[in-house]
């Protein structure tokens, strides 16, 4: 009999080519699915909520796979975790109802992105964080954030190549913390278009900076647009914090 499972992956991307798999590198979907192939002895597919891109990390996402295999969930989560290198770490393993989609049945996700804004790098946080010495004037950004939150057409926002019907999407939060030398970018929504929130945090540094008033960010918001907005944060100071079901 055909069962469908829920697994929670965390992972550093540093050395992934994002979670899709791809003819240009590895990447976090490949592994696992090689890893649970192995396993069940028999080819195996893994969906998941969304997809990262390379380089991003994940504490939480979401993907499922069915199986005819009479493991039980903490057998897979042994198993999964004892072929895996140590940058992909399967933190939870559960049945769910056939009917279940880790993509189509999440209702909301977290992405979180850190800068480390202060004069000097960290050895222990370079692959988490965008390193950035210059002074940033937070209160504008936090202002210029504001102008993120509801509903909006996010075109200037979203990558060149990225193919959705519509790039309208909703973001219920928009936070910006300040803590120890790191600034902590919170963003939380039920979708996101390819590139969106590297592509807010390049603008809103932009406004920390005082490159752009925080008040444009309305404007480009309303330019539908993509080369009016600032550039795309790296990769590396993303990640998935969560998604909701």
């Amino acid at each position: 009999m055909k069962k469908k499972y829920l697994l929670i992956v965390e992972y550093e991307g540093t050395a992934y080519h994002g979670w899709q798999v791809q003819k240009n590198g590895i990447s976090i979907q490949e592994v696992l699915e090689k890893a649970l192939s192995k396993i069940t002895n028999t080819p195996t597919t893994v969906l998941s909520s969304g997809r990262t891109d390379a380089g991003v990390h994940a504490e939480g996402m979401p993907a499922h796979f069915v199986t005819e295999s009479k493991m039980k969930p903490s057998e897979f989560q042994l198993a999964l975790n004892s072929l895996l290198p140590h940058d992909i770490t399967i933190r939870e393993v559960r049945r769910v109802k056939m009917a279940f989609n880790a993509r189509s049945s999440a209702r909301r996700k977290l992405y979180r992105y850190t800068i480390l804004n202060r004069d000097y790098p960290s050895a222990l946080n370079f692959r988490r964080s965008w390193f950035i010495p210059h002074e940033l004037d937070v209160p504008a950004m936090r202002r210029a954030a504001k102008y993120l939150q509801g509903m909006h057409d996010f075109t200037s926002f979203q990558a060149g190549n990225c193919n959705v019907k519509s790039p309208v999407r909703c973001m219920d939060r928009v936070e910006i913390i300040k803590q120890d030398g790191f600034l902590i970018l919170e963003f939380e929504g039920k979708g996101f278009l390819k590139h969106m929130v590297r592509n807010f945090v390049g603008t809103l540094v932009y406004v920390g900076r005082k490159k752009f008033p925080a008040r444009q960010v309305k404007s480009i918001l309303e330019a539908r647009n993509r080369k009016v907005a600032g550039p795309t944060a790296p990769s590396h100071g993303l990640c998935l914090i969560k998604v909701e079901y």
